[in-house]
């Protein structure tokens, strides 16, 4: 049914109605299995990202600003990306960078997109000329591997209609709005971790204080790119608010009633400096990975104006919208006087916890929520462990250098010891804990760990949901926890 209101009487009025012929073809779900017929030279190799393989010519690009040399079913080959290179990830047929592990923000987006990518490659700008035939193969195993010239690949249809479905519930991990209705037919409880930092980037673009106070810009160029993307708005903060409502609603209602966990903005400082006008703002850190970021930004002087417009897009959402389905998730919360302070930032804004059922989640993924995690347990409603992060801040290592990633490992005995206290803490509290990360998905053994420690749940990139689901169900088998 199309439909459409009008904007001089507000009456609803139903355009077109018609049936689906996509409809017709049956309750089949199928996920596709790749397989390469040949090979050739192989140019350079790196992390696979994804079991899918494609081919086209390669496009070297430095920087964001020369993405329009990028043309439609070309590959991608730079050095690293940021999110201010999400516009163009988003129309590559493949993604190689030079730089980054398989949690670093390339390898994330393109999990999220379903994009081929290989990362991590060392030499991939180096090896691969301009304009280079190539094919991208994540096909062969954890190596992607880049080849001379347009190779064959086959292509297995895999039907999942009958997949089990276990206790431990299966969500998504996503990003991009756009895909939200496409993936809400996959099989799964809802979406663990919906990322607020493709929508911002992508389809706000501008820094929230940019919006808030215009009169900071001198430039006249961003001024005026501000204005061509506000122009249709009765001023910036309505922008703001609209268009992340926006976003957020489409995926709460192409799941609906199933949960919707909102990770609020998570931008670090350089990140933010890279939105329209966010060079304005934005303080110059060291590293930071480690600075001002998630629920420190929100209550601060500098930045509570700009989580007010978060609040009021969230409170739009759930209130106006009537999408109560979805849940608000606090990243990067180093104290529980922070997290105190977090959540009466979010009762100044008219997000009250309790209130028209709202839920406050925190991620676990600082040490000290471990080690705190009984008084997190009491001023939270759920837990999500974020273990890329916990990976990363417990052993003490950069997960986007490549020259470090083979340390990367969240089956260390000191993560594993984390996360166990974690979901022990949520169970003594009782209060829900979900994982979000890529490991139970490619480690059928950590996906019997979380089992076995008893998580309500775990959340996989779309790409890795069928995996991970039949991971879960192998596990919960072994352990005797459901009768199948």
């Amino acid at each position: 049914i199309e439909w459409a209101k009008d904007g001089l009487n507000n009456k609803l009025y139903i355009v077109q109605a018609r049936p689906e012929t996509v409809h017709g073809k049956g309750k089949k779900r199928i996920t596709k299995i790749f397989t390469l017929k040949e090979k050739s030279k192989l140019l350079t190799k790196g992390i696979a990202l994804g079991d899918k393989i494609a081919s086209g010519k390669a496009r070297i690009i430095l920087q964001p600003q020369d993405s329009d040399q990028l043309q439609k079913d070309e590959i991608l080959v730079t050095d690293i990306t940021n999110p201010d290179w999400d516009p163009v990830l988003k129309k590559a047929a493949a993604i190689i960078t030079n730089k980054g592990g398989r949690t670093s923000h390339a390898a994330i987006v393109a999990r999220e997109l379903g994009t081929v990518a290989v990362v991590g490659c060392g030499n991939a700008t180096e090896v691969i000329k301009d304009g280079q035939e190539i094919t991208v193969s994540c096909a062969e195993g954890k190596e992607g591997n880049i080849y001379d010239g347009l190779l064959s690949w086959a292509i297995k249809e895999q039907d999942y209609s009958q997949l089990e479905t276990p206790k431990t519930q299966p969500m998504l991990i996503l990003a991009d709005p756009d895909r939200a209705f496409e993936l809400s037919n996959y099989p799964n409880t809802g979406v663990g971790l919906l990322r607020l930092e493709f929508a911002i980037s992508n389809s706000i673009r501008i820094h929230p204080l940019a919006l808030i106070e215009p009169e900071k810009i001198t430039d006249e160029k961003t001024k005026s790119e501000i204005n061509e993307l506000t122009k249709a708005y009765g001023n910036g903060k309505t922008y703001f608010i609209d268009k992340l409502a926006e976003a957020v609603s489409m995926v709460a209602a192409a799941f609906y009633p199933k949960d919707v966990i909102v990770r609020l903005s998570d931008f670090k400082s350089n990140e933010y400096a890279n939105l329209i006008g966010g060079k304005y703002f934005e303080p110059k850190e060291e590293n930071p990975m480690i600075g001002l970021r998630g629920a420190s930004r929100y209550y601060s002087d500098f930045y509570r104006k700009g989580f007010a417009l978060e609040c009021e897009a969230m409170k739009k959402v759930r209130n106006e919208m009537g999408m109560s389905n979805v849940k608000l998730m606090i990243p990067f919360c180093r104290t529980v006087e922070e997290g105190e302070k977090v959540i009466a930032e979010m009762a100044s804004n008219g997000l009250i916890q309790g209130e028209n059922g709202l839920e406050i989640y925190v991620m676990i993924e600082i040490p000290s929520n471990v080690l705190l995690a009984d008084e997190f347990a009491k001023l939270f409603d759920g837990f999500s462990i974020g273990s890329n992060d916990l990976t990363q801040l417990t052993l003490g290592l950069d997960r986007d250098s490549e020259l470090v990633s083979y340390l990367f490992n969240e089956e260390n005995p000191a993560v594993k010891g984390l996360i166990k206290e974690a979901i022990l803490a949520a169970k003594r509290h009782n209060i829900k804990v979900g994982l979000c990360g890529q490991a139970p998905s490619d480690i059928p053994s950590f996906a019997k760990f979380l089992v076995e420690e008893g998580i309500d749940s775990i959340s996989f990139n779309p790409d890795a949901l069928i995996k991970g689901t039949e991971n879960i169900v192998e596990a919960e088998k072994t352990l005797g926890i459901q009768d199948f």
